[in-house]
């Protein structure tokens, strides 16, 4: 009978996930194999004292003059699809067309207009990192922690063993959309039981950078470009963002970790990737996938361009382990993500705060 009840809670959560998410409810893929060099140079003193992560810049960079630009592995459009209450997404990573790339789980531009928006919902085991590119949103959490994000303005929100939010539109005086990224990122396994955190990151925060006589400008959010740090300890699994806009005849040359997955996803303009022969000139709103072998991304903007190309480019530490995803379930086995459900359902390990919690923000959706 205890089999029978819990596998009904199950179900029921699992139908009410489902409505939540439009990513096949259930799937497992094996990811590629960590890059070793990383994690045998790191040592203690590279951590802070409650900084759990990675550091973003490995410990072993390719240091000789001579780079290697990375070939393109595909590219394809980002079709438009509904997402949330209301909301419109162009989703490239977590579909059929791109969804074993660890470490990312999931890529959505999404555009959310007033009334629409992302009520209550869950997460476990994975990250979320936000960048709005225009307007502002609102959240707020089953802990008490809210805040907003205004344009160029972006949150690393770590899950670990569980939250409950609300992620919500301001509503514009002129009633245009509020439109960004919004980047699902797998953690490692040990600390898929971490405590819940934030990283609020502001625009003011984020160096930049120009190159090419000024015809190319680097937002380096999180990474190095041209010699250019970041701001550190944002996400605990490593990942490297840059906001690249090029000018008509601007080029770049921008160094990566070797090993890591990378692509770059296009938000407006054409850009040409690659050297030679395999250049490859790519429109608006589509993701260019990179191959693993090389240690450097090559892009540039014809001469004759009638607009910048505008692109961000972002590459991560693939990590060795399976990943099984149920909706906003990030785990490592079927058994974890059955007992993500029964914890969610039940308001236990993790969860205690979701009993009867509902965030002010979502009840305009109500």
């Amino acid at each position: 009978m205890k089999w029978i009840i819990s596998s009904l809670i199950i179900a029921i959560v699992a139908a009410a996930l489902s409505i939540y998410s439009n990513i096949i409810p259930s799937y497992l893929f094996e990811s590629t194999r960590l890059s070793s060099y990383f994690f045998d140079n790191i040592t203690q003193t590279q951590y802070t004292s409650d900084f759990l992560g990675l550091p973003v810049l490995p410990p072993i960079l390719n240091n000789s003059t001579m780079s290697v630009p990375r070939a393109i592995r595909m590219a394809f459009l980002a079709a438009e699809q509904s997402e949330g209450m209301g909301a419109r997404v162009r989703r490239s990573i977590g579909t059929p067309r791109l969804r074993n790339f660890s470490p990312f789980l999931m890529l959505d531009h999404f555009s959310v207009a007033p009334g629409a928006g992302f009520p209550d919902h869950p997460h476990r085991g994975q990250e979320t990192i936000t960048y709005m590119l225009s307007g502002s949103f609102d959240h707020e959490d089953f802990a008490g922690n809210k805040g907003t994000i205004e344009t160029g303005d972006l949150q690393f929100m770590t899950a670990g063993k569980g939250i409950m939010h609300a992620e919500m539109p301001h509503q514009n005086k002129d009633g245009s959309s509020n439109v960004g990224l919004q980047l699902w990122v797998d953690l490692p396994e040990k600390l898929k039981k971490c405590d819940p955190r934030y990283r609020d990151l502001k625009a003011a925060e984020i160096p930049e950078v120009t190159a090419d006589d000024d015809k190319v400008h680097v937002k380096v959010i999180s990474g190095q470009s041209h010699g250019v740090d970041s701001v550190q300890e944002l996400a605990y699994t490593p990942v490297w963002i840059l906001d690249v806009n090029i000018k008509p005849g601007g080029s770049v040359n921008q160094a990566l970790p070797v090993g890591w997955n990378a692509f770059a996803y296009t938000l407006s303009g054409s850009t040409s990737f690659g050297t030679g022969k395999d250049a490859t000139t790519v429109g608006q709103y589509h993701n260019v996938v990179f191959e693993q072998k090389g240690d450097s991304v090559v892009a540039n903007v014809p001469n004759d361009a009638k607009e910048d190309g505008h692109f961000v480019l972002i590459a991560g530490l693939p990590l060795d382990q399976k990943v099984v995803q149920y909706g906003p379930f990030v785990l490592n086995t079927q058994e974890e993500v059955h007992q993500a459900m029964l914890d969610y359902q039940s308001h236990t390990n993790g969860f205690e705060r979701a009993k009867g919690w509902r965030s002010e923000i979502g009840k305009s959706m109500a």
